[in-house]
Formats: structure tokens, C-alpha cells, sequence
């Protein structure tokens, strides 16, 4: 948790909320606030879900989750219960219930996860997976803890054979859960056998896999998985979701051709593409930058 006294967390506070700031300032002071932690920082993250923007919004949910606090159960409820959210900001808060890990959210969770939209049931089911799966394993003794520092919708499998993890991940006759599972087992194989297995994912499955497919290959930061998100960024048929999180990933990867290929589209038809561009863009300057870390410099907007 940063040091940081009260004036300047409303200094940042103040910089995510102002919808006349550009957005990747925005995002900036959201991480921020995301690794300060505490009430002070739920707060002001709160009080952004009153945004036109679905990927802002998105991303506060997938920053409470993250933060493991269990006061901001009640603000992802409500987000999830809200049928006039965005389809992708109300399955980020599903997947934020099942990262805080509070097993009072079962009754939400089981209620959602027969929800009308495929995304939001799809996480629901899984989230409700993995509080199944954290009580019945010890966290002493059965590791999940994740190498890229993230809290994953589901921990990876005990299998190391990438044949067998391959088939898993894209068998559709299996459940998500375990196609999950064996996806961060794939990625925390990192080999390049591993790597090209997942890219296969980016064509399998349902929108929300697919998604979840690309953030972890935009975890991985591997050149040789850039045509792969390329393909699904260009397809203006794939889901939206599925495209944002393409090109997040293209700005994590910040090579000179990602550059490029991202720039081609900050004028898509679909905002949220155009918005994950934008942020995307500022990720790759960053990457190339002398600043150490992404979201150390996000002070320097906010105070």
C-alpha cells in the first residue's frame, strides 16, 4: 500500500472523475488509487460508476476485485444487479466478487449465473467456481498465488504436459472452469509451446474466453503472439470485448509494430475499441520510456 496522506488522494480521486481530463490520465489515477488501497481509495473509485464510459467502468470493477477488500462487495453487487451496465462492466464486477473471495456472495453469484447475457451467467459461474474451489483447499498448502501479481478467475491445474493443457483449453465439451485453469497453467509454462497454444484459444470458445484469452496474453508480453491479436483486433465481426482486450494486450506487448497496428485503430466504430487504443498507445510510450513501472507515474497526473 502506498504512503500517501488524504489531500492527495482526493487530488487523484478528483482526476478520475473529471470527464474532461483525457482518459488515459484517468486511468493513471485509477491505478493509483488501486494500489494505495483502503476506504479513502474505494470511495473515489466508487463514485466513478456514474461514467458514460464502459471501459472506465470496466476497469474500476476489475480494480476492486484486484484490491481484495471485502467493503467493496456491496458497490460490485450493486454494478452487477444493474441491467443498464454495459454487459462487459457488469461481468468485470461478477469476476471482482469472485476475486475478493467472500463466500456471502454465493447467493448473488447463483442468481447471476443464470443471467441473460452469455458473458455476465459465463462469469458468474466461474467466480462461483472459485469460492467453491478456495474452501475446499487449503491456501497453505495449495498454491494459487499468481507470477504476474494478478488475482486470476481460476487457479491453474497441477498438469505440466502442454499437450494435455492444450486439449483442455480447447475442448468445449469441458467445463470453463477447468479450460481456465488450464489456460494459467499454460501461461505460467511460458514456452513458446505453451504461448502458441493459448493464441489457438483466440479463435475458440465463447466471447468471454476469448477475452480471457488475450489478457493473459497481454500478461505474457511475447512478440511471437502479436499476429494473433492483430487477427482478432482487425475483425470488426468479433465481440467487442474480445477486441478491447487485443488491444490492451498489443500495449503491453509496446513493440513498434504493436505501435503501429494500434494507431490504425483509434478511429473504430466501436468506442470501446477506440477508448482501449487510446489507453493501449499510452501503455507503449510508457514501456518505452525511462519510468520504471506504468502505475508509479500515475501520481504525477493527479498531484
Amino acid at each position: 500500500m502506498l504512503e500517501i496522506n488524504d489531500n492527495e488522494i482526493h487530488a487523484i480521486g478528483s482526476v478520475l472523475n473529471d470527464n474532461s481530463r483525457p482518459l488515459k490520465e484517468r486511468f493513471r489515477a485509477l491505478f493509483t488509487l488501486k494500489n494505495i488501497g483502503g476506504a479513502k481509495a474505494i470511495e473515489l473509485i466508487h463514485m466513478c460508476f456514474k461514467d458514460d464510459s464502459a471501459l472506465l467502468k470496466h476497469e474500476l470493477a476489475y480494480c476492486l476485485g484486484q484490491m481484495q477488500d471485502s467493503s467493496a462487495v456491496s458497490i460490485l453487487v450493486k454494478v452487477l444487479e444493474d441491467v443498464t451496465q454495459e454487459p462487459m462492466v457488469r461481468h468485470e464486477a461478477g469476476e471482482a466478487l469472485g476475486a475478493i473471495g467472500d463466500v456471502n456472495v454465493i447467493p448473488v453469484l447463483k442468481r447471476y449465473s443464470e443471467d441473460n447475457v452469455p458473458e455476465v451467467a459465463e462469469t458468474c459461474q466461474l467466480a462461483l467456481r472459485r469460492l467453491q474451489w478456495l474452501k475446499s483447499n487449503d491456501p497453505l498448502t495449495t498454491s494459487q498465488n499468481s507470477p504476474y501479481m494478478s488475482v486470476d478467475p481460476a487457479p491453474p491445474t497441477e498438469i505440466r504436459d502442454v499437450k494435455k493443457l492444450k486439449d483442455i483449453l480447447l475442448n468445449e465439451d469441458i467445463p470453463l472452469f477447468e479450460r481456465y485453469r488450464a489456460m494459467f497453467s499454460l501461461r505460467n509454462i511460458h514456452t513458446p509451446e505453451s504461448i502458441l497454444a493459448l493464441c489457438e484459444g483466440l479463435k475458440a470458445g465463447s466471447a468471454l474466453f476469448r477475452h480471457e484469452v488475450a489478457f493473459v496474453l497481454g500478461q505474457i508480453q511475447e512478440e511471437i503472439t502479436v499476429p494473433y491479436l492483430q487477427s482478432s483486433l482487425e475483425n470488426e465481426k468479433e465481440n467487442e470485448m474480445v477486441r478491447h482486450e487485443c488491444a490492451e494486450a498489443l500495449g503491453s506487448i509496446a513493440t513498434p509494430e504493436c505501435f503501429n497496428i494500434l494507431k490504425k485503430y483509434l478511429d473504430d466504430n466501436k468506442r470501446v475499441v477506440r477508448e482501449s487504443c487510446i489507453i493501449a498507445l499510452d501503455m507503449c510510450e510508457y514501456t518505452n520510456s525511462s519510468e520504471f513501472q506504468y502505475a508509479d507515474t500515475l501520481q504525477k497526473v493527479a498531484v
